[in-house]
């Protein structure tokens, strides 16, 4: 049953989340933990087909997302593409790949590619990577929305959710910014996207998307 709800293919231990991150913590805490220790320790969890392993894998990534450069998006672009399940994806995209790519505004770039990847886990952590800072009321908002317009006609279910996702948390300290965003693209917005992005608008922007959606504007 929880395969299913992962969507995954994994081997699953039956491990909770939180044993699973209280176990990682020392490791996280080694003071003499380096990049190359982290990427081998993170390897090496990796390597069997267990969901629990990987899971440590990404905690470990999360907890020292600090070690990380541009220079290691190939190897977490592999991890993506590994991964197969919104319980990893996610996190390595919003914590691991998104800290690189909001502090390296060069490195920023691969996701110009992975938002066209045939992909459909690479293509939601392309816009997934943008989410932390754009919910915090800071981030690259021009760089999401232009993923999010040429995203919007997706039948994906998780690229759907993704986008609504991120104008949901967006919308949150910013409802202005979301609001004209959506305006001239309601009736193209699916139902999934729609209801996320209203959920933190007012009742007046909700009722002007409304009337927008429903004119098929």
């Amino acid at each position: 049953m929880e395969k299913a709800y992962l969507k995954s293919t994994l081997e699953h231990l039956g491990t909770a989340v939180a044993d699973v991150r209280a176990a990682m913590r020392p490791v996280v805490r080694r003071p003499d933990l380096d990049h190359d220790g982290l990427v081998d320790l993170a390897l090496g969890l990796w390597e069997p087909p267990i969901h629990e392993r990987r899971l440590a894998a990404v905690e470990l990534l999360r907890g020292r997302a600090d070690l990380l450069t541009g220079g290691d998006l190939p190897l977490l672009e592999e991890l993506v593409r590994e991964a197969r399940t919104w319980a990893l994806v996610d996190v390595l995209a919003a914590s691991v790949v998104g800290p690189i790519v909001e502090h390296d505004p060069a490195a920023a770039g691969v996701l110009d590619r992975w938002v066209t990847d045939e992909d459909v886990w690479v293509r939601r952590a392309a816009l997934l990577a943008l989410l932390v800072p754009l919910r915090a009321g800071r981030g690259d908002w021009e760089r999401f929305a232009r993923y999010a317009d040429a995203m919007l006609d997706e039948r994906e279910f998780f690229i759907r959710k993704a986008s609504g996702w991120v104008l949901r948390d967006t919308g949150r300290r910013r409802p202005d910014l979301v609001h004209a965003w959506l305006l001239p693209r309601s009736a193209r917005a699916s139902g999934v996207t729609w209801r996320e992005a209203v959920k933190p608008l007012t009742d007046e922007q909700r009722a002007e998307l409304e009337r927008a959606r429903s004119a098929g504007g």
